[in-house]
């Protein structure tokens, strides 16, 4: 909006804006906090400030603003006032921002170009500001180099490095390692160097670095390599870059030596000599050469020749296999066949000149025939295989045997060679006739193939051998066994569904089908447990909840293929472990407690129970008092609420207080409860009298006050509630010239005056009032005087307080107030009558005692009116008892006169 305002001022203005743009260059390390200070651009543009010497109370005040929002601007602060420009909360990371390689990289809130060419490493954040008002209008392009600070350390794009060196590679030979490692920080922040952790010391490192500044290390062979001696060299290629501290990375480096055909083949003897008897039949073995090349692949592959110098009549007579070695009998000795045979033979290799064996061969002359062996099988034979099943019983007949001498010249004895449970015995009564059977069963799965031989022999020394194989066929009398037959498994509550418990294991150890198991659970297991019949995966589909059950058992069966099919049965226990899912839980929201007040201190106002559904450390709780905790106190163990002092209900007559029980977990749960104590009351408050206020108060009472007439009242209140509060009135003292003339109500307090008053009832009266009230065991009260002055007028204050202040001698009378309590409807009717009958009562004697009081007064009492008068006010009555005022008041108080 701003350039739109400057748009419109004119041409003239945005001419001379044009030509007043500056430009202004920072530059920071990258990583920087927020509240940096970058650079002052009031300062730095020389423009005045606020306190400047050129600053007007007319000119309004600079104000600099980003000319436009872009990527730079999250990175810095402008103040709008000062034109400091400040590091903002996003930190710069170099690197992120410049990805770019091989120039500047601009980041900014516009697409101006710098005039000046940046270096090949600088990272710019390029801003416009606008400074204003008009007089001082300008375009400021800020442009901040960002300095590269070491905070990358050298990293190896891949953790493994193969290379490949022949074993004839020459001293100096360089190869390049084709994953140089990786620094985005830059100039000498990058990779500098490269070391191996163990050079062999036939290894060392060079650092080539090309035009574009990259440095690619050069892996040197410095000594001389044999693939034979070792095949291969594991080391660790270390790169540091030039920060301070230096920063390393590290790759684990594999040199292979690649064979050449550098060995030849070698035979470990020269001469090799054999004896073959002339009677052998063709297919002899008559021995084998081997020769040894240690080279790998191609360059150790070897074959066997006959030597030019050796004869056709020897070549065709023994056999030599070229990939082997083997020498056979190929064709059949005769009368005429040379007795010693020379066999030059040549190991051959690629490249390489053959090595040379030579076997000697002397054929010794036969006379007689080799006596025959002659099989007849009982049991299933195939081309010399007898198959016999497992658990086959004792003495089970496999072959008779025929031996026999063709010539029939010599005796002829056989015997049988080999391991195994077989017995060869002569077959009566029969000569020359042998049995072949077993001496115990079978076991497939101890051994599965027997070899013997039946060996015959006649007296000459000739033997015969014939070979016989046994194979043992498989039968299904193994059943599954498990890895462990009991298998303990824990796993935690509120597991996710479907969760593994644990992979099953049994081994059967017969063979195909027979062997193989499948899994299943019990009838015992829960249906949320579930068994993979193939795999032996235990898992459990729902969620287990240890405080609803903790243990579970149950049986799994491993059952084999086999028929019939065998089983066998493991035991699986599976233990819930507890999780902290639990919060304590009172067992009531609200508990309430009765406490009579001034309970002691540390008494036991109630005990709060908790409990925690989880086990160990989860289920323990502790209690503790969240409001209150300088009045309340609780026992976190057993749960009991004490308070720290007495209670006095006449302060405070409840306490609301919430109690937090937490666990042992982590994180620990908790819950609170409201607990609310109510304190009962007990009468430890005397009756509190509010009127009259001091025994030295006193009031005048007119003479020409009608009977009945209420004259003042003794108002108290009790801080106790209840009983304890209830208040009775009494008068237990009396003292004047008809003391008898005033009552108290009990209820009330009120005092109303009984009879008329007559001429020599003028006087003080004193009335001692007991105030009580009805507490239980024991009553309180206290005492009050209240001071009547029966007279027309008081002339003479002064004697009246002279009077008051005397200690008056007052007998006590002990009965005490009776109070009944009674409806109110009554109470409300016979107050409504009370005033009638006092007006009604007022009016008969008024009429009758003003008649004959003035004329009794008048005549007979005129001359001694000053002498009754001073009598009656010092009240000389006489007492029965003394009476101790400040005894009978259980608390002072402090009162003044009416």
């Amino acid at each position: 909006h701003l350039l739109l305002f400057l748009l419109f001022i004119g041409p003239f203005n945005c001419f001379a804006s044009y030509s007043r743009a500056t430009e202004l260059f920072y530059s920071l390390n990258e990583g920087l906090p927020a509240g940096v200070l970058i650079g002052s651009l009031a300062r730095d543009l020389r423009l005045p400030t606020a306190g400047g010497q050129h600053s007007a109370s007319l000119q309004p005040p600079l104000s600099f603003t980003l000319a436009s929002h872009g990527l730079g601007e999250q990175y810095v602060q402008l103040d709008n006032r000062s034109g400091e420009l400040h590091t903002s909360a996003v930190e710069i990371d170099r690197e992120a921002l410049c990805v770019e390689s091989g120039g500047a990289t601009i980041f900014g809130a516009s697409a101006a170009v710098s005039s000046s060419s940046p270096s090949p490493e600088s990272c710019l954040l390029l801003l416009d500001v606008l400074v204003l008002p008009q007089e001082y209008f300008r375009l400021v392009k800020v442009k901040i180099a960002i300095r590269d600070v070491n905070d990358n350390a050298p990293r190896f794009p891949v953790p493994h490095i193969r290379l490949s060196v022949p074993e004839n590679a020459p001293v100096n030979t360089r190869l390049a390692i084709e994953h140089p490692a990786l620094d985005p920080d830059m100039g000498t922040n990058g990779v500098q160097t490269y070391r191996l952790r163990d050079n062999y010391g036939v290894f060392t490192l060079d650092v080539e670095e090309n035009e574009n500044g990259e440095r690619t290390p050069y892996l040197i062979v410095m000594g001389p390599l044999d693939r034979e001696a070792q095949d291969e060299y594991v080391t660790v290629i270390v790169a540091e870059d030039g920060g301070t501290p230096p920063l390393v990375g590290s790759a684990t480096l594999t040199i292979g030596i690649s064979d050449i055909n550098d060995n030849c083949p070698q035979f470990n003897d020269s001469q090799l000599n054999v004896t073959l008897y002339g009677n052998s039949s063709l297919g002899t073995h008559v021995a084998t050469v081997h020769a040894v090349d240690m080279d790998l692949g191609s360059n150790a592959q070897i074959t066997y020749s006959y030597s030019q110098k050796v004869p056709q009549p020897s070549r065709d007579l023994f056999h030599l296999n070229e990939s082997t070695g083997a020498i056979t009998l190929s064709t059949k000795v005769v009368g005429d066949t040379p007795r010693l045979h020379r066999l030059i033979i040549l190991g051959n290799g690629p490249g390489c000149i053959p090595a040379v064996i030579t076997v000697l061969v002397t054929i010794i002359k036969v006379v007689m025939r080799p006596p025959e062996v002659v099989p007849r099988f009982i049991a299933n034979e195939v081309e010399g295989v007898v198959y016999l099943k497992e658990l086959e019983p004792i003495n089970t007949p496999i072959a008779f045997f025929t031996i026999k001498d063709p010539d029939e010249k010599y005796k002829v004895s056989c015997y049988l060679d080999g391991d195994g449970p077989f017995r060869l015995s002569p077959y009566k009564p029969y000569n020359n006739e042998y049995l072949l059977e077993t001496t115990k069963p079978l076991d497939f799965e101890t051994q599965q193939l027997y070899e013997i031989s039946v060996v015959a022999w006649n007296s000459e020394g000739f033997h015969v051998k014939k070979v016989i194989k046994v194979q043992v066929l498989d039968d299904n009398d193994n059943s599954p066994v498990f890895s462990e037959q009991l298998i303990e498994l824990s796993i935690e509550e509120n597991n996710v569904p479907n969760a593994f418990l644990t992979k099953l294991h049994a081994t059967d150890a017969d063979s195909g089908e027979r062997g193989q198991v499948s899994y299943f659970l019990g009838p015992d297991a829960p249906s949320y447990f579930a068994l993979d019949k193939t795999t032996g995966v235990l898992t459990v589909s729902t969620q287990l909840d240890r405080e609803e059950k903790e243990k579970y058992r149950y049986t799994v069966k491993a059952v084999d293929s086999g028929f019939p099919p065998r089983e066998s049965i493991a035991t699986v226990t599976i233990t819930v472990l507890d999780k902290n899912d639990n919060s304590p839980r009172f067992i009531n929201k609200d508990f309430s407690f009765f406490v009579p007040e001034n309970f002691p201190g540390f008494g036991e106002i109630g005990v709060i129970s908790v409990t925690d559904a989880d086990a160990g450390q989860n289920g323990w709780v502790a209690l503790s008092v969240l409001n209150g905790s300088d009045i309340f106190v609780i026992d976190t163990g057993k749960g009991v609420l004490r308070a720290k002092v007495s209670l006095d209900r006449e302060q405070q007559s409840s306490y609301v207080l919430w109690i937090e029980a937490v666990d042992g977990g982590d994180p620990a749960l908790s819950s609170t409860a409201k607990i609310t104590i109510l304190l009962l009351d007990i009468n430890d408050n005397p009756p509190l009298v509010l009127f009259p206020q001091s025994n030295m108060s006193y009031l005048l009472v007119l003479p020409s006050t009608l009977p009945g007439s209420p004259i003042t009242e003794v108002y108290a209140v009790d801080k106790d509630t209840g009983m304890n509060a209830v208040i009775a009135y009494s008068i237990i003292g009396r003292r004047g010239p008809r003391p008898e003339s005033f009552r108290i109500d009990p209820k009330t307090g009120n005092i109303t005056l009984e009879e008329s008053l007559m001429q020599n009832d003028y006087g003080l009266y004193r009335l001692l009032v007991k105030v009580s009230d009805h507490g239980y065991p024991e009553p309180l009260h206290s005492t009050v005087m209240v001071n009547l002055f029966v007279n027309d007028t008081v002339s003479n204050e002064s004697y009246i307080e002279s009077l008051l202040r005397k200690e008056p001698d007052i007998s006590v009378e002990e009965k005490q107030p009776q109070i009944s309590i009674e409806p109110a409807h009554k109470k409300m009717e016979s107050a409504s009558c009370m005033p009638t009958l006092v007006a009604l009562s007022i009016i008969s004697l008024g009429s009758i005692a003003l008649v004959t009081g003035m004329g009794i007064y008048i005549c007979l009492r005129k001359g001694k009116k000053h002498h009754r008068a001073e009598e009656n006010l010092e009240v000389q009555i006489p007492l029965n008892g003394r009476i101790n005022l400040h005894m009978l008041e259980k608390k002072p108080m402090e009162i003044s006169n009416i």
